[in-house]
């Protein structure tokens, strides 16, 4: 196999590792299994430690690198090749070495999955870690399945785990269903019983107001009819006004520039002078609560990985905040003012590891063996880790869901305070499987 640039001179390929001893190679796969501390330099390694006979293992890394999204993409970007190179520092997958192949989605449905075929069928990708814009996402599952490649997605739309979920898709990460299992019973029962819910006309809004209500419901709560925010809109105040003067807990969903218009405007209004301010962590990715002047304060939202290190305060989680450049506080990037995205990134660097275990595991050697990678990545069980340090996790059979630690935190003093921890255990309880994608076939 040709080296991935040649073949297709717009993908980007990441780099391989320098050359040094052997030792650390069998340090960084101890660190990345979860058997040792992960705090020592583990830098540089010889190509002869990779086995050249079956060529490189090309990952494609599907990301929101222009476009609504690209915030969050500059840092899935960031994490998949910080995971790579921790993946070829010691010693590649199965002895052979991986190569990255990037390309930007535009944060568009249609070029997205335009550019994940190219991805696969010009560049030869042989397993895609996805995209996290679930419009991108929803619309690139169909190629995946035709091209019968595994697809790893980001975003939260239930429904790629769900009703359009297939034997390629899985999810590392939390989704829709997940985060209302996870936040919505507690936020009813300390923040209000009746419901507003403001999100943009998309995807990603539509699922989490789909799930959210049933759970409120279901718990006797009353929601409101949603409003829905054009993806375009700068004024909100329009939308904000048709709140109805009976909500207890105002739930948004926003992203981007228009989280921070949602936040600063309903601060304008008073509005959380009269109701509790919800949400989930997306509302405030690649978003310091400083940076928002004080309009995100007292806001409650559910974690995917705590901002602050104190929150998960061990060795992987201090290993993988070092390598991300970032801050043990604010997550802010040391050598820029950007601030990781931090509750989804992760999954771009962890979905390399678990298809490295997945690999491994199944001895995967070609395209032909792609289904035992499959029935390797059903049910498997992750390790707090260097190579998962969000946290140990279950990637469910059934649905293709990672089941993971949550937070439900509060901005207070402009920092993510954690009020609980949901843990991997109850959300698995919270949320049994709706689909059995591991009957479908591949």
């Amino acid at each position: 196999m040709t080296d991935g640039k040649a073949k297709f001179p717009e993908l980007s390929a990441s780099p391989a590792p320098e050359a040094s001893g052997l030792s650390r190679r069998s340090f960084l796969g101890h660190a990345i299994a979860g058997g040792v501390a992960a705090g020592t330099s583990y830098l540089g390694l010889t190509k002869d430690l990779y086995a050249q006979a079956g060529g490189p293992i090309y990952i494609g890394n599907h990301c929101e690198l222009t476009g609504g999204f690209s915030s969050w993409g500059y840092w899935h970007d960031k994490a998949a090749k910080a995971a790579v190179k921790l993946v070829n520092d010691g010693g590649g997958i199965a002895g052979r070495k991986v190569e990255l192949l990037t390309e930007d989605t535009e944060s568009n449905p249609a070029v997205g999955s335009r550019k994940l075929r190219a991805l696969i069928e010009r560049g030869g990708a042989n397993f895609v870690v996805g995209s996290v814009h679930s419009g991108v996402m929803l619309a690139s599952i169909p190629v995946a399945t035709e091209l019968k490649t595994i697809y790893f997605s980001a975003g939260e739309a239930t429904e790629a785990t769900g009703s359009k979920g297939t034997r390629y898709s899985f999810r590392t990460g939390t989704d829709t269903y997940g985060l209302a299992a996870a936040g919505a019973p507690w936020a009813f029962a300390n923040l209000g019983k009746t419901w507003t819910i403001i999100s943009p006309d998309y995807a990603w809004g539509h699922s989490h107001y789909q799930e959210h209500k049933a759970v409120i419901e279901k718990l006797g709560g009353k929601v409101h009819p949603p409003i829905f925010v054009p993806l375009d809109a700068k004024d909100l105040v329009p939308y904000l006004a048709k709140i109805q003067q009976d909500t207890e807990v105002l739930f948004s969903v926003f992203f981007g520039a228009q989280s921070v218009a949602f936040y600063t405007q309903a601060k304008s209004m008073g509005l959380e002078k009269t109701m509790r301010m919800y949400s989930i962590c997306g509302t405030m990715e690649a978003i310091a609560p400083a940076d928002l002047q004080g309009a995100g304060e007292g806001v409650y939202l559910v974690e995917n990985f705590p901002r602050m290190l104190k929150f998960k305060d061990d060795e992987f989680h201090k290993k993988h905040n070092e390598v991300m450049e970032i801050d043990d506080v604010d997550a802010r990037e040391k050598t820029s003012t950007k601030v990781m995205a931090k509750s989804h990134a992760w999954q771009s660097w962890e979905n390399v590891f678990a298809l490295k275990e997945a690999i491994e595991k199944s001895g995967w050697k070609t395209k032909k063996d792609d289904l035992l990678v499959i029935e390797a990545l059903e049910g498997l069980e992750m390790a707090n880790s260097l190579g998962h340090p969000q946290g140990a996790k279950l990637l469910r059979k059934e649905d293709h869901s990672g089941i993971i630690d949550c937070y439900i935190s509060r901005v207070i003093d402009n920092k993510f305070e954690v009020q609980k921890k949901v843990t991997r255990e109850e959300l698995g309880k919270a949320m049994p499987p709706r689909v059995d994608l591991s009957k479908m076939p591949a």
